[in-house]
């Protein structure tokens, strides 16, 4: 893995004035946290950063934070744990560490490729679909691999990738359910004719139409008859007078 060195200096002051005045200068707050020990309060420079998210690494780099200033502060090995960003432009606007120890495991997310194309997509027209994009790995800081790639080569229409037929590099647990599918390789899609979407969408209307009818009909039908039978009685009884 990757080893990365970024200038940091001590941030005294905190608060949402503060980090709009760092960000004008550009300076991004940042906080670095321990188990067990709350947060130091950092800063560092928004260009710097940005070279460090640009390695192979990606966001899973090893960085020794060269600190700075007041208090006779001490390097920190850490990694990212956390990046926020500006939706609209995407633009960084604080950054929290965790500091981590050489020597002990941790756990991160790891990208998850495929490599090769699938029987099913080649020949018969399927599609690969990636249901996960990343795996849970456990390891040391030092062996924390850059992606965890898939051979897909040999796969046909409906053959799944669980999670347990994923190797890892030796070192690495891979934290995931085993038996969630990872990729999988889908028939291809039918399009149906607009034709067909059209008449299949009129044909309900008209069956809910007559059913409609044929019950106004019922509705009709049943006062009349009901007064037919109630004349009888009334027949009846002038009979019985006589």
């Amino acid at each position: 893995m990757e080893k990365i060195i970024l200038k940091a200096e001590v941030r005294k002051d905190t608060g949402k004035r503060v980090a709009k005045d760092l960000r004008i200068k550009g300076l991004i707050p940042a906080n670095v946290y321990k188990a067990g020990k709350g947060a130091t309060s950092l800063q560092v420079a928004v260009g710097d950063l940005s070279g460090v998210l640009h390695t192979k690494a990606g966001e899973n780099v090893i960085i020794t934070l060269k600190v700075s200033g007041e208090g006779n502060p001490k390097d920190k090995t850490v990694v990212i744990k956390e990046i926020q960003r500006e939706p609209i432009k995407n633009q960084i606007l604080h950054v929290d560490f965790n500091e981590i120890s050489l020597t002990e495991a941790i756990k991160v997310n790891v990208p998850l490729v495929s490599h090769g194309e699938p029987v099913g997509v080649k020949i018969d027209g399927g599609v690969l679909e990636h249901v996960m994009r990343e795996l849970q790995v456990e390891c040391l800081p030092t062996a924390i691999p850059e992606k965890l790639e898939v051979e897909v080569s040999e796969l046909k229409i409906g053959d799944p990738v669980f999670v347990k037929n994923i190797k890892a590099p030796e070192g690495v647990k891979i934290l995931n359910d085993g038996e969630l599918i990872a990729m999988i390789v889908k028939p291809p899609k039918v399009e149906v004719p607009k034709e067909e979407v059209a008449e299949g969408a009129v044909e309900p209307e008209l069956i809910r139409k007559k059913k409609e009818e044929e019950a106004a009909e019922g509705e009709e039908a049943a006062p009349k008859e009901a007064k037919a039978e109630g004349a009888k009685p009334a027949a009846g009884g002038k009979e019985d007078k006589k």
